[in-house]
């Protein structure tokens, strides 16, 4: 079985990307500041969206797998002091991981996701929440003039979570068969296989042949994940064989 990072690696890393997410909203010199990859978004919006995101979501795992839907927690609005934004965020950060730590991994838990290879469990949702924190945690740094790439671990991970969770589906592909390759230059890849059956996606065991698929991308783990997130151009990475597979995947939305 391949390994993916365990669930006391995915609460650490949630609990590390989002001090340093609070660090570049601490360090802004206005919480005014648009976020150029969140249009219409100031810093005091994004830094909203994740405090209440992860109540939400400590709300929903609290609820287990019975829960109807995304639960709205009760709780404080996000204030404009911004000492008082940062504890609030942390404050938020511990709710979702001390909802994580009572659930456990394996227990079911209601997820957006439903035709996908992810599993509708805890674990899964750890494992999506750090993605979600991470590339957030980029927009905020970018936002303060100091992007830094998502870590490999995270990144890495982040990879595989993306093409598992939100680019797999039994809705059927509406073109021709065809196969996608994702390529790390950290020394890990991915094949996406594309039919009327539907997508899936694993990850080869080894290195593949130039060719082998009828598309392929190539950066580091990091460019990867900021590329799937559009936070970075596809064509800022090497891509090979045929482009516009990538943009009839980004066009689709199966039902």
């Amino acid at each position: 079985m391949i390994e993916t990072l365990e669930f006391p690696a995915l609460l650490r890393l949630i609990d590390e990307r989002s001090a340093a997410l609070r660090a570049a909203v601490a360090a802004a010199p206005d919480l005014d500041l648009p976020v150029p990859t969140c249009p219409d978004w100031t810093l005091f919006d994004l830094a909203r969206h994740l405090g209440e995101g992860r109540r939400s979501w400590a709300a929903t795992v609290a609820a287990g797998p019975d829960a109807p839907g995304r639960i709205t927690p009760e709780g404080p609005a996000a204030p404009r002091d911004r000492a008082t934004l940062v504890a609030w965020m942390a404050d938020s950060t511990r709710h979702l991981l001390d909802a994580l730590r009572d659930a456990g991994p394996d227990r079911g838990c209601w997820t957006w996701w439903g035709t996908s290879q992810s599993p509708r469990t805890c674990g899964a949702v750890a494992r999506h929440q750090l993605q979600e924190i991470a590339v957030h945690t980029y927009d905020a740094q970018l936002t303060v003039g100091v992007p830094r790439p998502l870590p490999d671990e995270v990144a890495l991970d982040g990879v595989e979570e993306f093409l598992s969770t939100c680019c797999t589906t039994t809705a059927g592909w509406p073109h021709g068969p065809a196969t996608v390759d994702y390529h790390a230059t950290e020394g890990r890849s991915w094949r996406q296989q594309l039919s009327a059956d539907g997508v899936r996606a694993d990850r080869l065991p080894g290195p593949t042949d130039a060719g082998a698929a009828d598309a392929s991308v190539r950066g580091t783990a990091s460019e990867l994940v900021l590329s799937f997130y559009g936070r970075i151009p596809l064509d800022s990475l090497h891509v090979e064989g045929d482009r516009a597979l990538f943009d009839r995947l980004a066009e689709w939305e199966p039902e």
